[in-house]
């Protein structure tokens, strides 16, 4: 991007220039569609980046999911655990039960036997019976609320394998959603970095073709320079022949005026005076006045400020 604004700077100073020069010149229109390509590539980046931001946000919430199964799983298979326990203390109960009916009726077969030898022990063997016959009773009772209790829990643990089956079919759908979305990252990634690459080329090109250009220009532009500075050396050189030359034909004016005026007579009388020659008296006569030596000056610092001030030009931008 520095060296696009760079380049652009140029160009802008490749326009001022040629505008002073006279010379209307289009802009090349390689950096219109490089600014064009490189917005497109910024669009597609900030949508590719909103997507994986929007694709890590899903799979955050679902490993949070997978983790709330997971605990929810873990304290399933604990109560099935303290279920399976409960049962077996009962199917330990029920035995013991089983061991004591099998004992009372071998105790009753026995009583039976003793009936006919024991005739006198029968009301309190009778009473026993009773007495026994309400524990068995209660016993029975006992063991129907156990099959009770067992059915419940039997239905209890189906619906734990249902429920954990489900679960089971949920976190493998989610796995394989996962998988699916990190495949389709990876193609985006690589998709994103070809794209980038031939993006890369093309600009690297279009740079180098620009450079060559810059230098075409700035080599035009320095013979240029070179150009109005021997320009206006020679202006100025010229401006001051003909200066000289127009002041060598003024004075030469004057002193035709002056050789007409006077006479030769005079000339020599007035060299004789002065005890010197003619062709010094001459050159006495040609001296200019103040105020002609001030106008050259003046014309000269005028012609030097002027060379100055296109220097001063062609230095700056």
């Amino acid at each position: 991007q520095q060296e696009k604004e760079d380049l652009q700077e140029k160009l802008k100073l490749r326009e001022h220039l040629s505008q002073t020069a006279g010379k209307s010149k289009a802009t090349p229109a390689p950096s219109k569609n490089i600014d064009l390509e490189m917005k497109q590539l910024q669009c597609k980046l900030k949508n590719l980046n909103n997507e994986i931001i929007k694709q890590s946000t899903t799979i955050k919430s679902l490993k949070n999911e997978v983790q709330e199964k997971e605990e929810r799983i873990w304290k399933l298979q604990a109560k099935i655990s303290q279920l399976e326990r409960d049962v077996s203390m009962k199917r330990h109960l029920i035995e013991d039960l089983k061991s004591h009916l099998k004992a009372s009726q071998e105790n009753e077969k026995t009583s039976n036997e003793t009936l006919e030898s024991l005739e006198r022990k029968v009301k309190a063997l009778t009473e026993d019976c009773s007495g026994k016959k309400a524990s068995i009773d209660s016993l029975k009772q006992r063991l129907n609320v156990a099959t009770k209790e067992k059915s419940q829990y039997e239905q209890m643990y189906h619906k734990a394998k249902d429920e954990l089956e489900k679960k089971d079919l949920k976190l493998t759908k989610l796995e394989s959603k996962v998988i699916e979305t990190e495949c389709a990252m990876t193609e985006l990634e690589t998709a994103a970095s070809v794209q980038l690459h031939s993006l890369a080329k093309q600009n690297a090109e279009a740079l180098k073709t620009l450079q060559k250009k810059l230098l075409l220009t700035s080599e035009k532009v320095e013979e240029f320079k070179t150009f109005v500075k021997t320009l206006s050396r020679e202006l100025q050189h010229s401006i001051q022949v003909l200066r000289t030359k127009i002041k060598k034909a003024k004075k030469m004016g004057k002193m035709k005026a002056c050789k007409n005026c006077l006479s030769q007579e005079s000339v020599e009388l007035a060299a004789s005076i002065l005890n010197v020659s003619t062709t010094d008296l001459e050159e006495i006569l040609d001296i200019e006045d103040e105020e002609e030596t001030a106008k050259t000056k003046m014309e000269f610092e005028k012609d030097k400020e002027w060379l100055q001030r296109i220097q001063k030009l062609m230095e700056a931008q």
